[in-house]
């Protein structure tokens, strides 16, 4: 493949018709929301409530800005070039391939035994002494595998509105339950850095919603049938509704934690074990039925990521064996016209890359995850929202786009300051790697 290659010539033609916006039709920015919302989401929102109380709500909103821009960028890209985003990546070079190849086989091997414990965690918990946790795990993701083999998009994201409809009710119900302060709240929407809560801050900016599934967003929005420039302002209705939701989630699990912990300093374990810990407070506050509601909430954020990723980073995957077997038999410097809604999923690198995410991260249940496998995932893992930030201000603000649908000062104000976030949590994250 050529070190560089020219941008896709934008469509020639006349301007699709605007399609007027329709809440009947949301549904793809939802998908990406509950994906990119898991269980350790949660655990570190909690956390950082349960340390500083409503303090870092502030933080909070301006992290639902940031990925609304993100996901923006990446649905506009699709929708206004008619090329998906590893057609843009490639057009910068060569390095983005090996990048996103080296990444996605060693992430997809320890994410998947990663989404398959945090689904099993809450099932364990609700049916206790029934089977192993590790046998959990492996059901959670032999269920995800087989339906995501056998549905196409239409269905995945019916289920992931329900999963979010399950989410949402539980979450919130629990923040009411806890009864909020409201003045404190309120006055948590004023910027302040407490002593030592820079890193949660951070956190609570860049992290939660925020993965590679924000990449997915743009082949998600295609494979519901908006392909064209037409369908913009839908897709910014569905991404600014689906993101204003996961604030909510967010906001509510700061108040949980504010609330429920930060009075009585009660500490939470790291990672999914967290929420686990705040099962047993919930019982002895609320009692029984609170608990396993909560549960209920536990493993419906953390299924969905599965679903979602089992989906969307398949569908990333096709897009990217596609582009490479193109390539062979064209002039590098061509654009790739996407394959026909559908044929993704049927094809064998999706299904391929479905079986990758479920059979081999099954050996790290047992062996729990080599530590060489560890950095290589964390060093990949930390680099991948700075790439997406970076390459989307490259690809936004170049011919690569037609001119209408470049990015204007907001939005690069929005994916600049992404950009910087992002390294800064990049380097964070690197530090914090067991070297």
């Amino acid at each position: 493949m050529a070190g560089h290659t020219t941008p896709p010539a934008p469509r020639e033609g006349a301007a699709p018709p605007v399609r007027k916006p329709n809440w009947k039709m949301i549904g793809p920015g939802m998908v990406v929301a509950a994906t990119g919302v898991g269980a350790g989401d949660l655990v570190s929102t909690l956390i950082a409530g349960s340390k500083f109380g409503y303090t870092l709500l502030w933080a909070a909103v301006v992290g639902c800005v940031v990925k609304i821009a993100l996901a923006e960028a990446t649905g506009r890209w699709h929708l206004a070039t008619g090329r998906t985003i590893f057609d843009g990546w490639r057009s910068l070079g060569a390095w983005t391939t090996v990048y996103f190849a080296v990444y996605v086989v060693i992430w997809g091997f320890v994410y998947g035994a990663t989404a398959m414990s945090s689904s099993a965690l809450p099932l364990a918990a609700l049916f206790p002494d029934v089977m192993p946790l590790k046998v959990w795990a492996i059901i959670t993701g032999l269920i995800g595998l087989a339906f995501v083999w056998t549905n196409r998009y239409a269905v995945v994201e019916k289920i992931m509105m329900a999963f979010v409809g399950v989410m949402f009710v539980v979450v919130v119900y629990v923040a009411l339950r806890v009864a909020p302060d409201l003045p404190r709240a309120l006055a948590g929407l004023v910027p302040v850095l407490p002593s030592g809560s820079i890193v949660y801050t951070l956190g609570l900016v860049g992290g939660v919603g925020g993965t590679i599934t924000m990449a997915a967003y743009g082949y998600w929005i295609n494979a519901k049938g908006w392909t064209d420039s037409g369908w913009m302002k839908m897709m910014r209705l569905d991404n600014r509704v689906a993101y204003l939701t996961t604030g909510v989630f967010v906001i509510a699990m700061l108040i949980v934690g504010a609330e429920l912990l930060h009075a009585s300093q009660i500490a939470l374990a790291s990672g999914d074990q967290g929420l686990l810990d705040l099962d047993r407070v919930l019982e002895e506050r609320f009692g029984a039925s609170t608990a396993n509601l909560f549960l209920i909430g536990f493993f419906a954020a953390s299924f969905s990521s599965l679903v979602g990723v089992w989906h969307g980073v398949s569908l990333m995957f096709a897009d990217f064996v596609e582009r490479l077997r193109a390539a062979r038999g064209q002039d590098a410097t061509a654009g790739v016209a996407p394959l026909a809604r559908g044929e993704q999923e049927r094809s064998w690198p999706f299904r391929g890359y479905l079986l990758w995410l479920t059979f081999p991260p099954m050996t790290l249940l047992w062996l729990d995850k080599p530590f060489g496998l560890v950095i290589a995932y964390g060093v990949l893992g930390a680099f991948f929202m700075p790439f997406l930030a970076a390459t989307l201000l490259w690809l936004l603000n170049t011919d690569r786009t037609p001119r209408e649908w470049r990015n204007g000062p907001l939005s690069n104000v929005l994916l600049a300051a992404s950009c910087v976030l992002f390294v800064v949590l990049c380097v964070q994250e690197l530090r914090d790697l067991p070297w």
